[in-house]
């Protein structure tokens, strides 16, 4: 038991400020708290058990546990239980700090194996211990006064975490939950994470039959399904026309390349853990590459280049491969293999800050026809270990932050958070939940055409380095149609809509004047499909309205006497009636505005 009067009290000199749940500080100290109380439950409940470590995260908390047998669903309701009369006690969070020796004597007593390697591997002399109603852990702190103050919690799931990150190491059991203030906001929360679960575009894919992934084919392999396929082809035929407009050239380049590639290009050197093993083929070693910058780097050295030539902007929807670890993988949003929107613009140092306003320009643009309208912007600044000389890191954030006022974005700072090579802009897309995803990103690079020797011949006949901007604005297709799907519910806007439009008979005699009416649809690039099985008409609308399709068309007697068809919205809203031509000039506008 810790003696409470060894804590220690402010002093004259020391400022107090409060520290609400509204604050992140105040978020993670409750919610850290709430994870000590649920570990002690689990010691209660399961007194072998060997705790390890137990965070605060973003909306919540997670404890890892060494546990005897595999939790059920039926146990965290055990624990809720056990936590419900933890918090009732209301005892004191008390606070100790002790010698390394003495805390490693005390955990190793108790078998907390877990504890004891954590503190064997903390540089410092002292630790810090907190205790509440006889239950010690090992914790920086800080914590709520008691346990009483958490007023409304609940455990999540149960997933499976290998200790310390390592594969090779055991496979502990977590649990997840959060915790808030008042029941209210706790309710407002778990309402919010039932309209996530529905909206998951794992479950939404395989119901609409967008996409799988295959045990057999591999891990975090997508295959995309003929209408996962149309949306993709759509985006990206979206994406070469607006390229080819903004002045970029379209590449392909190979999906491997010699080992030496990787290592001019420092990849072996520094994301050696996400690459895979290197092939043999005819005596030299190839690797599949982890990303596309070295080969557009080789095809801007295929000829010489002046300083009229610049800037030179290529683009490509390039397929890299990238090894995550198996518990890591998530659906669409985390593969090992995916096609990047890439590009990269060599340009003039003067020029770098037109071509990083032009790219935010069209940033917004793609992202905007997408559907997000909000943003959250920051902006990366040098670390301690960088490549470049000072006036280039100046020169480059400054160019970026120009651009960033320019369009009226505001930003986050992150201090030191720029890759070694250049600071970057990173921006995150609000979906229709209020949910921030990465997406874009655009990096200043003073690395590669050093490490590659690319020149341009400038107007004094010397040789010159220009600057590299490497961009994404998707991000890679696959994430990013993931991110869709949820923004969406699945429900495309048309132009994204895999079928946009689905004919209807109502009986046998309708046929030829439904398939009529569906050849001209073609004809004219709308993407229809026609139903003419026997089924009653309400099936038939019931089917085309859980596949989320756009419009539906019903040919009946009356629509071929008065040749006007009524047209019905997937959320039961009855339009028209339109003619045929009225029809496709008002498919063709809704298209073509991309609404």
């Amino acid at each position: 038991m810790i003696d409470l009067n060894s804590l220690t009290t402010p002093g004259a000199d020391d400022v107090i400020e409060p520290v609400t749940f509204d604050s992140e500080e105040g978020r993670e100290i409750f919610r850290h708290s709430t994870s000590h109380v649920m570990a002690h439950a689990v010691k209660r409940l399961f007194p072998e058990a060997k705790v390890a470590i137990g965070p605060a995260i973003q909306d919540g908390f997670y404890y890892d546990f060494d546990l005897p047998r595999v939790l059920t669903p039926e146990d965290l309701v055990s624990i809720e239980k056990e936590m419900e009369g933890l918090i009732k006690k209301n005892s004191p969070f008390a606070r100790r700090v002790v010698s390394k020796a003495e805390a490693l004597s005390l955990f190793e007593g108790m078998a907390e194996t877990y504890k004891a390697e954590l503190i064997a591997d903390i540089p410092d002399e002292t630790v810090t211990l907190y205790e509440e109603d006889g239950f010690i852990d090992l914790c920086r702190g800080p914590h709520l006064s008691s346990t009483g103050q958490i007023a409304a919690f609940k455990l999540l799931s149960i997933a499976g975490a290998y200790w310390r990150g390592d594969e090779k190491r055991k496979m502990l059991q977590r649990i997840y939950g959060t915790s808030f203030t008042n029941p209210k906001e706790l309710k407002k929360y778990l309402d919010f994470l039932e309209e996530v679960k529905k909206r998951d575009h794992r479950r939404l894919g395989k119901e609409l039959d967008l996409f799988s992934i295959n045990d057999e084919v591999g891990p975090g392999l997508i295959l995309w399904h003929p209408n996962g396929a149309i949306i993709r082809s759509t985006i990206e035929d979206f994406w070469r026309k607006g390229h080819q407009k903004a002045g970029y050239q379209i590449l392909y380049t190979p999906h491997i390349a010699r080992l030496d590639l990787w290592k001019t290009s420092g990849h072996l050197d520094f994301y050696n853990e996400n690459m895979y093993s290197p092939m043999e083929v005819e005596g030299y070693p190839y690797e599949i590459k982890p990303m596309n910058c070295p080969f557009h780097i080789h095809v801007y050295k295929s000829g010489l280049k002046s300083y009229r030539d610049l800037p030179v902007r290529y683009a490509e929807l390039g397929t890299v491969y990238r090894y995550e670890r198996s518990g890591v993988l998530h659906g669409l949003l985390r593969v090992r293999g995916f096609t990047q929107d890439d590009a990269h613009i060599f340009c003039r140092p003067d020029q770098m800050e037109e071509e990083i306003l032009r790219v935010l320009d069209f940033t917004l643009y793609v992202l905007k026809t997408f559907g997000f309208e909000e943003f959250d912007t920051y902006l990366s600044t040098r670390p301690e270990k960088y490549v470049g000389t000072d006036e280039h890191w100046e020169q480059a954030t400054a160019a970026l932050d120009a651009a960033l006022k320019a369009k009226g974005l505001s930003c986050s700072i992150d201090e030191g958070g720029g890759a070694f090579y250049g600071p970057k802009i990173d921006i995150k897309v609000k979906d229709s939940l209020g949910r921030a995803w990465q997406c874009s990103t655009i990096q200043v690079d003073f690395n590669l055409p050093e490490r590659f020797d690319v020149t341009f011949r400038g107007s004094d006949g010397k040789e010159h380095r220009p600057i590299m901007v490497h961009r994404a604005l998707m991000g890679s297709l696959e994430r990013f149609f993931g991110i869709l799907i949820e923004h969406y519910f699945g429900a495309f806007p048309l132009w994204l809509a895999p079928v946009q439009l689905s004919v209807l008979t109502i009986a046998e005699q309708h046929a030829e004047y439904a398939g009529k009416l569906f050849e001209g649809l073609v004809d004219q690039e709308i993407r229809p499909e026609l139903d003419l099985s026997n089924e009653k008409i309400g099936n038939k609308i019931r089917k085309s309205t859980i596949r989320k399709i756009p419009y539906s068309v019903i040919i009946g007697d009356k629509e071929m006497a008065e040749g006007r068809i009524s047209v019905r919205k997937r959320n039961g809203e009855n339009i028209g009636p339109f003619t045929i031509e009225e029809l496709l000039s008002f498919l063709k506008e809704e298209i073509n505005s991309r609404r």
